[in-house]
């Protein structure tokens, strides 16, 4: 992976961070790391997904700052340490306009943190979609990253205005600077990660197994009912056949459908199907067929599961 440097590290994992840029294969998204504690830094570079990341590694608050005010239209996220030089730089940044989705990692672990505030946007200090984690967390950083961007992309962010800037038309012009840095960074990971953009497009309150009982039933009817029309239309010449097929695996893919409760639909349908038969006095052989719907089905969605999410190493 190819690991762009600012000056000299001193810890070990330099060399092991550095790869010719002709082995990348896959897109991937730039992160912005400024991490002073090399407790931190050996942590988060132990965990992140080197194949993913192109990743620019700043030794000095200045350095980042700098960097970022340069080149903030080629980074992504940024992952640095919640301490004081956090409040510089992101003073700077705001006085820049340039707003960015950003990790924030807390030196302490969680059960040393005596009281969590449930609002975590109450007191933000860059923007309200900040997200923040404790160093017993770091083993999910590039599950965080991913949040971190989401939320950025598909939220309204508010940020700390100071005094001098606090003007009647303020509020309105930094929102629209702010909407315009979203747009850009949707259009540019849709540009460079394609399908995995739309990962971040998926909301876990959205996902199947986060749903109340009643919207969980009416999901789960919604698709049942989408797949028999599909079943009936297989072997039609239904010019809407890939569209139907399409717009199930859409529902499916923004719920996080397993594949099993796929298959279990599928099942389920071909049991009802099976007793109309026998009711009906027909050979329940032309129900064997169908198991290429499934597989067809299965293959939509295994690619687009394939191509979106980012991959785990």
């Amino acid at each position: 992976m190819l690991v762009m440097e600012r000056g000299s590290l001193n810890d070990s994992q330099t060399d092991d961070l550095t790869t010719n840029s002709a082995a990348i294969q896959h897109p991937q998204i730039s992160l912005c790391i400024y991490l002073s504690s090399t407790t931190l830094r050996k942590s988060v570079m132990a965990n992140v997904q080197r194949e993913r990341y192109v990743m620019a590694k700043m030794n000095s608050i200045t350095e980042l700052v700098q960097y970022i005010i340069e080149e903030h239209h080629q980074v992504d996220c940024l992952v640095v340490e919640n301490d004081e030089e956090f409040i510089f730089l992101a003073d700077q940044l705001q006085q820049q306009y340039i707003f960015l989705p950003i990790v924030l990692i807390n030196p302490k672990s969680t059960l040393e943190i005596s009281m969590v505030d449930p609002d975590p946007t109450a007191n933000f200090v860059y923007h309200s979609y900040e997200v923040e984690i404790n160093i017993d967390q770091l083993d999910q950083i590039n599950t965080w990253i991913d949040q971190a961007i989401r939320q950025f992309v598909t939220h309204a962010v508010t940020t700390r205005l100071n005094d001098s800037s606090s003007q009647p038309d303020t509020p309105t012009e930094l929102t629209r600077f702010i909407e315009r840095q979203q747009k850009r960074l949707a259009e540019k990971l849709h540009e460079r990660l394609g399908y995995l953009g739309v990962y971040y497009k998926r909301n876990p309150r959205n996902f199947l197994r986060n749903l109340p009982v009643k919207d969980r039933q009416e999901l789960l009817e919604q698709l049942k009912s989408k797949y028999r029309q599909i079943i009936l239309n297989y072997f039609s010449k239904d010019p809407d056949l890939n569209q139907k097929i399409d717009e199930y695996v859409n529902i499916a893919f923004f719920a996080d459908i397993p594949i099993s409760r796929v298959v279990e639909i599928h099942m389920e349908l071909m049991d009802q199907l099976s007793k109309q038969l026998k009711l009906e006095g027909r050979s329940e052989e032309m129900l064997l067929d169908y198991r290429l719907t499934l597989i067809d089905v299965m293959a939509h969605l295994c690619e687009m599961y394939r191509r979106s999410i980012p991959k785990e190493s």
